[in-house]
């Protein structure tokens, strides 16, 4: 079989630094430390990428996607909003505040752009069948990405997920398999599937195809610094489920720079959990680097992720840069989208109200610099965590059809 990677080389390890040919592999076989995608970058112009389409795949010559990418049935993720939020800035006493709304996707959440990333790597080795453990949007985006490239689907969540994302996940075809137990007993099964006969040719987009499914969150960083003008933000706010997302983003800022596409300058991230799954900010806080699991007990579902695979990562990327990991409330969740929904008409889901709240928590705890340029990310829509806001979902007031009955009520 011949493999198109693009300018991707070999997996590596992120612990020893063994390598590895390109294969569907996660873990490294010396010392089981996970493994990343390395690559050998030709040269990359901004003209270049500004002449791709608005989409994911104008970055294919930074990604472990076959050169042709963009000629093959995908979902096509990616060049999503961001929002200068100047209203809620104002609120918040921030001076140049802005959302990166990825609510705008295919799906209606970032997984669409990792997802995409799997399914080249998933035809690249052949699999006719996609999997993944999920905690909701990864489903959707998953059984949907499955039914546009012509592959089967077979996707397991917790039982108990909103039913938004249990419906979405379903609507797409392919199987849906609900476990009953937490996302980390989800996750356990499908690596134990993995060496079954039964999940033979399964590509597990979190599993075994992970170091190229990661990638994807890189394209958030891309966007947003030329979306800003090829400028990196002072400093960024992102949720943490299983911490890969922000670590993906570091990397991308990371290579943004070291091929001359942006100022090399100093940069802030902040992760931000919700408190009834919170082991990361717990760890940050007590000054530990190692990440003690936890049972999940929030209406974050999307975020309730109580052993996260690259914890000590967020750890050591928020203080290297100089960063924080906070925590809220799921009272404070709720609060935050509506703030966010009433000043910039953006719906957030439970995940985008964590990270709002704690950027009005680290704003007010001085943590955060209201003078700087700050990005704070929205991975999903609303719509999907409507039980969140349920306090709400009704008419302001019900009248008779008459002024007099509206000036009562108003």
């Amino acid at each position: 079989m011949s493999l198109d990677f693009g300018p991707a080389v070999a997996l590596s390890c992120r612990e020893c630094g063994t390598r590895y040919d390109l294969g569907p592999s996660f873990a490294c076989l010396e010392c089981f430390g996970p493994l990343e995608v390395a690559y050998s970058f030709g040269s990359v112009t901004r003209e270049d990428i500004a002449a791709g389409p608005a989409n994911i795949w104008r970055y294919r010559s930074l990604l472990p996607v076959p050169t042709d990418v963009t000629s093959k049935q995908n979902m096509n993720p990616g060049w999503t909003k961001l929002v200068k939020a100047d209203n809620l800035g104002k609120v918040l006493g921030l001076r140049d505040l802005h959302v990166k709304d990825d609510s705008g996707n295919p799906t209606h959440s970032f997984k669409d752009r990792v997802v995409a990333i799997a399914v080249e790597a998933a035809r690249n080795f052949g699999f006719h069948t996609l999997s993944c453990s999920s905690t909701g949007n990864l489903a959707g985006a998953v059984t949907a990405a499955a039914a546009r490239a012509g592959l089967d689907a077979c996707v397991f969540i917790p039982a108990d997920l909103e039913q938004a994302k249990i419906a979405m996940a379903r609507v797409f075809g392919g199987k849906l398999i609900g476990i009953d137990g937490t996302y980390d007993e989800v996750n356990r099964f499908c690596s134990e599937l993995i060496g079954d006969p039964l999940g033979d040719k399964w590509g597990f987009v979190n599993v075994n195809l992970r170091p190229y499914y990661a990638e994807g969150s890189k394209t958030l960083a891309y966007e947003i610094a030329e979306q800003l003008g090829w400028e990196l933000p002072d400093q960024i706010i992102i949720p943490v489920a299983s911490g890969s997302q922000l670590t993906k983003i570091d990397k991308g800022f990371k290579e943004l720079i070291s091929l001359g596409l942006v100022e090399d300058k100093p940069y802030k991230i902040f992760a931000a959990q919700a408190a009834g799954c919170s082991p990361v900010s717990t760890a940050f806080k007590a000054g530990h680097d190692v990440v003690q699991p936890v049972k999940p007990n929030t209406i974050a579902k999307s975020l309730a992720i109580g052993n996260p695979a690259d914890g000590p990562y967020v750890l050591d990327i928020a203080r290297r840069t100089g960063g924080a990991v906070e925590d809220v409330t799921d009272t404070e969740v709720v609060s935050a989208i509506k703030l966010l929904a009433s000043t910039e008409g953006i719906f957030a889901e439970t995940a985008g109200g964590v990270t709002v709240g704690v950027l009005k928590k680290l704003v007010e705890s001085g943590l955060l610099d209201p003078s700087l340029t700050t990005v704070v990310l929205n991975t999903g829509d609303g719509l999907k965590t409507l039980d969140a806001i349920a306090d709400d979902a009704a008419p302001t007031a019900v009248i008779r059809p008459s002024l007099d009955a509206f000036r009562a009520a108003v």
